[in-house]
């Protein structure tokens, strides 16, 4: 209980900072740049037009509203890679910060969640004007988008938290997390359907055990296919991030201190 009201307080005394923060990096962003932003509108349906040729004229995928279910996986795999990715070097790259006043480390977190979790929101407006032009038949289990989400953000910020703990003694540990996630990247299957392309009993395996994977699989059958996804894994995924989140708070809390001191 210490824990949780600890949390609250500090949410309470420094999340007006955070969003802040988080307001002026979107704005530092787009600062210096022709479009503004109109490049959080390009960028990620560029990306999405690059993978579906690639899937369409090179693999011959003939899978149902391809570019919406490309779209789908990009969003959700980019708000999870690049929060996790930069916060290994989240406390060296705020030194200048941290250094000089007391701010609750996790928060840097937040922060990059806040920006990343707005660029997050105008894809998922783009995929819902991109339903609506290919006529994609909506149902009742769109609201599985709803813990498919609370699920990303309470995993994503879990697995940030030991990223940013680990990331300030671990020198090499940027680039050794940028192999795994490219690794995980082609096992989540954000060109392909797993479910049409592995086989069980590896596909609950790899189910089980990547939760980008399972969420993004999720995410396009409830909010494309009309279809009820992995209830139960997501339920599995949901206590694990709760559990994450908690143990990775407590690690900060304990050996915040002393992460100036390494640096």
């Amino acid at each position: 209980m210490k824990l949780f009201h600890r949390v609250a307080d500090d949410v309470k005394a420094y999340f007006p900072y955070t969003k802040y923060s988080a307001k002026s990096d979107l704005k530092a962003e787009v600062a210096s740049s022709y479009l503004n932003w109109l490049w959080w509108i390009l960028d990620p349906m560029l990306f999405m037009m690059v993978y579906t040729f690639i899937a369409i004229v090179v693999f011959r995928s003939g899978k149902p509203y391809f570019p919406v279910f490309v779209f789908v996986g990009l969003t959700l795999w980019t708000f999870f890679n690049k929060t996790v990715l930069s916060s290994v070097k989240i406390i060296r790259s705020n030194s200048h910060i941290i250094s000089k006043v007391y701010l609750p480390k996790y928060f840097l977190i937040f922060q990059n969640m806040m920006v990343n979790g707005f660029k997050m929101l105008i894809s998922f407006l783009l995929i819902i004007v991109m339903m609506v032009l290919y006529r994609v038949p909506v149902t009742f289990n769109v609201i599985y988008i709803i813990p498919i989400m609370v699920d990303l953000v309470l995993i994503t910020f879990g697995v940030s938290c030991f990223m940013l703990h680990f990331g300030v003694f671990v020198d090499d540990l940027h680039n050794v997390m940028q192999v795994l996630l490219r690794l995980m990247f082609y096992l989540t299957g954000i060109f392909f359907s797993i479910s049409d392309k592995v086989p069980e009993p590896y596909l609950t395996i790899l189910l089980k055990c990547n939760p980008a994977a399972m969420l993004i699989e999720s995410a396009r059958m409830c909010l494309l296919y009309s279809q009820t996804p992995y209830r139960k894994l997501i339920v599995l995924w949901g206590c694990v991030g709760v559990v994450l989140c908690i143990t990775g708070t407590r690690t900060i809390y304990k050996y915040e201190n002393g992460y100036v001191k390494v640096m």
